[in-house]
C-alpha cells in the first residue's frame, strides 16, 4: 500500500535542512570554483567527460564542495551513491555495501561509489575488506580529507586513487554562491524577498576565507534573524528584508582562521613566514606571524623557527642575530600570550631586516658530507693533546710535538697578527665562504688572509 504522507515527511525534511544543505549543486553547470581540476581540459573533466572515474582522493579546507563534488560525480555517472565517514563505519557496513554493489551490478549494470568522509580515519581492518574489490572495480572510493593524503591517509588507499586538491574559493565566486541562494526562491531565500547589499557580499566574502557553508550560514541567519524580527518596515512575512554590512557582520561573528595545526596549514603558514623573513620583507613577515598567533599556534614553535633562520639565514652577517633570537625564545616562554606577540614582531623585523648570509649552513653542510661519505682525516701529530699522545710534551700554551717531517704547534698569540698560518687539517679543504654583507665581509678579509699565509707555507713545505 502506498504511503500517501511519505512526500509531506520529505518536504518536511527537507526544509529542516541548512541553506548549505539545500543549495548544494545538483549538476557540473552549477558547480563553483574548482576550475584547476574542472575546467576544460583539466583532468576530473577529462575524466568525466570520458565517463572513465577511478577511485579518488578529494582533499582541501572545509567548505571547498569535496562531499558535493562526490556527489555531482556520482549523478554525472548515473552511480548508486553511499555515503558513510570512514571514522564511524564498521567492517560488517562495508561488507554489507560490497554485497549490494555486487547484486545492484549484476543486476542493473549500475556501478557504485562509495564516498567516505575523513578518509584519513580509515583503519587497516576497513582497508583490508575494502581494497580488493576497489581494485576489481566493484566499487569506486572517492574519499575526502581536510589533511594531506601524502601524510595522513594510508600508503595503500592512496596508491589506488587519483588524488585531486580542491582550493578554497575566491571571494568572487562566494559573492556568485550567495547571490544564487539569495534569489532561489525554491532552495534558498528568495521566498523571503530578500535584498543583499554588495557591501554585505564583500564582507561574508572576505571574512569567510574561501568556505562557502560558512558563507551561506551567514546569509541565512541574517534572514532568518531578521524575518523573526519582523523585517524592515515590520514586515512580519519577512518581505522587503535589506542586509547590510552590519547585519552582515553581526551574522558570521568573529573571522576563524582556517588553519591546520598539524598537517599543511601549520607548516605552509611556517614556510610563509621563514621565506619572507629570508626575502627582507617585514610586512609579508608580520603578516604570517599574525596569522599564525591568530589561528592559536604555539608561540614557541615561532620562536624556534626563527631561532633557526638567524643562524641558517642571517649567519655571520649580523652575529647579534642569534643572541636577539635567543633572548627573544626565552622571554616567549617567560611571558607568553598576548604580549609574547610584541617580542616575535619585533624578532621578525630585526631579522627580516637583518644583513643575509647562509655561509655557515652551507659550510657545515659540505664538512658533514666530507666527514660522512670521504676518508677520515687523522689528526695531526701536533695538534693531538699533550695528554693523550706519548710522544707528546709541552705546556697548554704550545705543543711541542713533532711530526717526522719536524712540523711543532705554534701558539698562535706568539705570530704577527695572531695567524700562523699553519695547517690545522692535513688535507686541504675549504668549507666556509663568507659573503659580502654585514659583519661577514670583514671576517671575508680575515679568511682571504689566513688561507694566503697557509697556501704559502704549503708552497714552501713542498718546495
Amino acid at each position: 500500500m502506498a504511503d500517501l504522507w511519505a512526500s509531506k515527511r520529505d518536504e518536511r525534511r527537507r526544509e529542516a535542512e541548512p541553506l548549505a544543505v539545500r543549495m548544494r549543486p545538483r549538476t557540473l553547470d552549477e558547480f563553483v570554483g574548482q576550475g584547476q581540476i574542472l575546467g576544460p581540459g583539466k583532468l576530473l573533466r577529462r575524466m568525466l567527460d570520458a565517463g572513465a572515474v577511478t577511485s579518488l582522493i578529494l582533499y582541501g579546507p572545509p567548505g571547498t564542495g569535496k562531499t558535493t563534488l562526490a556527489e555531482v560525480i556520482a549523478s554525472r555517472t548515473k552511480r548508486h551513491f553511499e555515503r558513510e565517514n570512514a571514522a564511524s563505519v564498521g567492517v560488517k557496513r562495508i561488507r554489507e555495501i560490497i554485497d549490494e554493489a555486487s547484486d545492484r551490478l549484476g543486476r542493473d549494470g549500475r556501478r557504485t561509489i562509495l564516498f567516505l568522509d575523513e578518509v584519513h580515519r580509515f583503519t587497516r581492518a576497513q582497508q583490508d575488506v575494502l581494497l580488493a574489490d576497489v581494485e576489481r572495480g566493484l566499487i569506486t572510493l572517492i574519499g575526502a580529507t581536510t589533511e594531506n593524503p601524502l601524510f595522513a591517509v594510508n600508503a595503500a588507499l592512496v596508491s589506488r586513487s587519483t588524488l585531486l586538491r580542491l582550493e578554497p574559493l575566491t571571494e568572487d565566486e562566494i559573492k556568485d554562491v550567495l547571490r544564487r541562494a539569495a534569489a532561489d526562491p525554491e532552495r534558498g531565500m528568495g521566498r523571503h524577498g530578500v535584498t543583499v547589499l554588495d557591501e554585505a557580499l564583500d564582507l561574508w566574502a572576505r571574512v569567510c576565507d574561501g568556505d562557502a557553508r560558512r558563507a551561506l550560514t551567514a546569509l541565512e541567519v541574517a534572514v532568518l534573524s531578521l524575518a523573526g524580527e519582523g523585517g524592515v518596515g515590520g514586515a512580519g512575512s519577512g518581505e522587503g528584508l535589506v542586509i547590510d554590512a552590519q547585519v552582515a557582520e553581526e551574522s558570521i561573528q568573529r573571522k576563524a582562521v582556517v588553519y591546520d595545526h598539524t598537517g599543511d596549514g601549520h607548516y605552509d603558514a611556517a614556510s610563509a613566514l621563514i621565506k619572507s623573513v629570508r626575502g627582507g620583507d617585514p610586512d609579508a613577515g608580520l603578516y604570517w606571524l599574525a596569522h599564525m598567533l591568530a589561528a592559536g599556534e604555539d608561540p614557541r614553535f615561532i620562536a624556534r623557527r626563527m631561532a633557526i633562520l638567524a643562524s641558517e639565514d642571517v649567519g655571520n652577517a649580523d652575529p647579534q642575530a642569534i643572541t636577539l633570537a635567543a633572548a627573544a625564545w626565552t622571554l616567549v616562554e617567560r611571558i607568553g600570550m598576548p604580549e609574547a606577540r610584541i617580542t616575535l614582531a619585533q624578532l621578525v623585523t630585526y631579522l627580516a631586516l637583518a644583513p643575509k648570509s647562509n655561509a655557515s649552513y652551507t659550510a657545515i653542510g659540505a664538512a658533514m658530507e666530507d666527514v660522512e661519505h670521504g676518508r677520515t682525516a687523522p689528526v695531526p701529530l701536533y695538534l693531538r693533546d699533550p695528554n693523550s699522545s706519548p710522544v707528546a710534551g709541552g705546556s697548554g700554551r704550545g705543543v711541542r710535538t713533532k711530526e717526522a717531517g719536524g712540523e711543532t704547534y705554534e701558539y698562535s698569540h706568539d705570530a704577527r697578527g695572531g695567524i700562523t698560518g699553519q695547517d690545522y687539517l692535513g688535507v686541504e679543504r675549504e668549507y666556509y665562504h663568507p659573503t659580502d654583507r654585514g659583519e661577514e665581509a670583514a671576517m671575508r678579509e680575515t679568511l682571504e688572509e689566513v688561507r694566503r699565509l697557509r697556501k704559502a707555507r704549503r708552497t714552501e713545505g713542498g718546495a
